[in-house]
């Protein structure tokens, strides 16, 4: 009876999981509903792992002492797994005021990356070499953290291009202007000036997969267009 009890409750949790998971949602509600799922499913396998031990009667007999207790084994507990309570609670507090939320670009102590799980004590960020930064919920939610993207997913696709010092750097800049003129908010300018002119083109891309494929072709466009104009030989 009690194994029957458990495994219907693990059912049922799997059931409003997965229903859950099945709704399109946008990214803050993605957030809410991941850490929710999980504290649901969490409570609903508490919830009927005792109901499946009050099913044994030698465990109903004792069930009055075991309650008689649970203040003090409360407190110890409390103090036992203060940590891991205190990164549940700051996950939760994750989920509804959202400093972070699933696929932002954040910089955390120095490290950039992209959210990519937060889970109901840990959250992880995967950075540009595909490590993953594990940070303790407490930790996240206290710490200060950059968000790149908590307004909107736009960022900037952007190339550097070395033009030579005795180049007429008026005309390549020209040239280059005129190629990225049909992209969104386009700029050219001189960046620096050292060893060689460096000439920097940069357009709004609706997020990182458009800004990374975008700066593929503005690569191949500025080495067509500087070629023709004679500017690298």
């Amino acid at each position: 009876m009690a194994a029957a009890i458990f495994v219907l409750v693990s059912l049922l949790a799997r059931l409003i999981d997965w229903a859950l998971q099945r709704r399109p949602l946008h990214p803050e509600a993605v957030t809410r509903y991941r850490v929710f799922r999980r504290t649901i499913s969490a409570i609903i396998l508490a919830v009927g792992l005792f109901s499946a031990l009050l099913a044994i009667p030698e465990v109903r007999a004792v069930a009055g002492g075991l309650l008689a207790s649970s203040a003090l084994l409360g407190v110890v507990l409390g103090f036992a797994a203060q940590r891991t309570l205190g990164n549940f609670v700051a996950g939760i507090l994750i989920a509804l005021a959202q400093p972070v939320r699933i696929g932002d670009r954040v910089e955390y102590e120095g490290t950039h990356g992209v959210v990519e799980e937060i889970g109901l004590t840990y959250t992880f960020i995967r950075t540009g070499d595909r490590r993953r930064l594990v940070v303790p919920n407490e930790k996240l939610a206290s710490d200060t953290i950059v968000n790149a993207s908590i307004r909107g997913r736009e960022t900037f696709a952007e190339v550097s291009v070395p033009v030579p010092l005795a180049a007429d750097l008026e005309a390549a800049l020209d040239a280059l202007r005129e190629d990225v003129a049909g992209e969104r908010d386009a700029q050219v300018y001189v960046s620096s000036l050292a060893d060689s002119a460096t000439v920097t083109v940069r357009a709004v891309a609706a997020d990182d997969v458009a800004a990374l494929q975008l700066e593929r072709e503005l690569r191949l466009r500025a080495q067509k267009r500087l070629r023709a104009l004679g500017v690298w030989a």
